[in-house]
């Protein structure tokens, strides 16, 4: 028996008292046991601790081995979490180039409380809403990615052109309506003008050696759309200058409400109509469609849901702010660059609002998809004269200003004739780039005409 003993002793490699009893070849098999699973565990235990302070301790080390996995995982989550903000950040604010006129924006701010020249301020103010414009729409097209088609629409028509809404609704807050009448009237004339021409333009000149062909149909729906927004703007005009109102000052007025109202709930429809009732109506021709889907498929979000309403409140509220240093440097601007306020309003305004239509029409007129560039020119083109314009007359009417319809003859006279310019041009479902340039002339004599244009003051109609 003493050598069995001796031999369990060796083994062990602890020092166990010698017992003959039962009970204390129990106790010192039970210890071996123990002190065998201690020295797999490369933990240190002193010695002559009890079984219970051992599993104490094997208990610890347990948790403490737990906590740092949870520690680790925490330390993970907590990496992950800070490199998406900043991976969107490097996405809005950094990765495009136009970002690069970024910093002109708090520069307008810090010139407008510092020197106080309106035209540096007014300049500075242009380039800075430049890209910010461009980056809401990057914004909107990434949150389409996570709507239906009908949200989309809404979001397209919303975020689109929220640049003119914000800068309108400012102008309006502060009595400003010939500026509001003005700059959306710019932006129709520039989106339908200058970036459709230079669209047809630089896709012509690509794609010389064919014809590149849009769907026709859609054009003529969105033409006559924009034929009847002409008649919304011209009745309230015709009515005032020939001095036929029932109540003098007061029916052109109410007649430009109601014809706002009216223009809503067709745009409403016609929303309904592209997107839910007649999808087929509108899309590409000559299987371009197979091409756009597998585009679509290949095309994944780079900002998450959240992501892209956050970033797309962010750029709205400072794209407020922009504007309203903008907008007050309007008149300051006028006289210091020695330009008309119709000038300004009317050319210059609508370039900065337009400038992501104006890159993204390019962009797909020279990838051959033409549809995509007249959803976007003539699309928005549509979407300010018959949601943003009368949304302002809508909005004006809760403020308390008289926003009307009326925007002059010689204003209703230059979309009359615009729109049927442009309809013309549309009727062949083909363009080219002589097309193109017809219509960069074209929108060169307007802002020629804008540029030598007195507004007439409200004494003298």
């Amino acid at each position: 028996m003493g050598s069995i003993e001796e031999k369990t002793d060796l083994e062990s490699d602890e020092e166990i008292p010698f017992s003959t009893s039962p009970a204390g070849r129990k106790m010192n098999s039970l210890d071996f046991e123990i002190s065998k699973t201690d020295l797999e565990s490369d933990e240190e235990i002193p010695f002559g601790t009890s079984s219970a302070g051992r599993k104490i301790n094997s208990l610890d080390f347990e948790m403490a081995h737990m906590r740092s996995r949870v520690n680790s995982v925490n330390s993970f989550i907590y990496k992950l979490m800070r490199i998406r903000p900043l991976g969107s950040i490097y996405i809005i604010l950094i990765r495009a180039k136009i970002n690069i006129l970024l910093p002109f924006g708090p520069l307008a701010i810090l010139l407008h409380y510092v020197t106080g020249k309106h035209g540096l301020v007014f300049f500075f103010s242009l380039l800075g809403i430049t890209p910010l414009a461009e980056r809401l729409g990057f914004a909107t097209e990434q949150l389409a990615f996570y709507t239906g088609s009908t949200v989309g629409g809404l979001l397209n028509a919303t975020f689109g052109n929220a640049t003119e809404m914000i800068i309108s609704i400012y102008a309006l807050k502060h009595g400003m309506i010939r500026v509001v009448q003005q700059s959306l009237l710019g932006s129709i004339l520039s989106n339908m003008l200058l970036v459709l021409g230079c669209a047809f333009f630089t896709g012509g000149i690509i794609h010389h050696k064919k014809v590149q062909v849009f769907n026709k149909a859609a054009a003529i729906v969105n033409s006559g759309l924009l034929l009847m927004a002409v008649m919304g703007i011209m009745f309230p005009a015709v009515l005032h200058f020939t001095h036929s109102e029932l109540h003098f000052g007061k029916s052109e007025l109410s007649l430009s409400r109601f014809s706002s109202c009216i223009m809503l709930v067709a745009y409403a429809s016609y929303l309904f109509f592209q997107l839910r009732s007649q999808q087929n109506l509108y899309g590409p021709l000559d299987g371009e469609g197979d091409n756009n889907e597998d585009s679509d498929e290949e095309e994944a979000p780079e900002l998450t849901h959240w992501e892209a309403i956050c970033w797309l409140a962010i750029l709205t509220v400072w794209v407020s702010i922009l504007s309203g240093y903008l907008v007050d440097a309007i008149q300051g601007a006028s006289e210091s660059l020695n330009m008309p306020v119709a000038f300004i309003s009317v050319i210059l305004l609508p370039i900065v609002g337009n400038a992501a239509e104006h890159a993204s029409a390019i962009m797909f007129a020279m990838k051959d998809k033409l549809d995509i560039t007249l959803g976007v020119a003539i699309g928005s083109s549509t979407q300010i004269s018959m949601f943003v314009i009368p949304f302002c007359v809508v909005v004006g009417w809760i403020m308390g200003q008289p926003m009307d319809l009326n925007f002059k003859l010689f204003e209703t006279a230059t979309l009359f004739i615009t729109v049927l310019v442009v309809a013309f041009m549309l009727q062949e479902g083909t363009s080219n780039y002589f097309k193109g340039l017809m219509l960069i002339l074209c929108y060169l004599i307007v802002a020629a005409s804008f540029f030598v244009h007195v507004d007439p003051s409200n004494d003298d109609d």
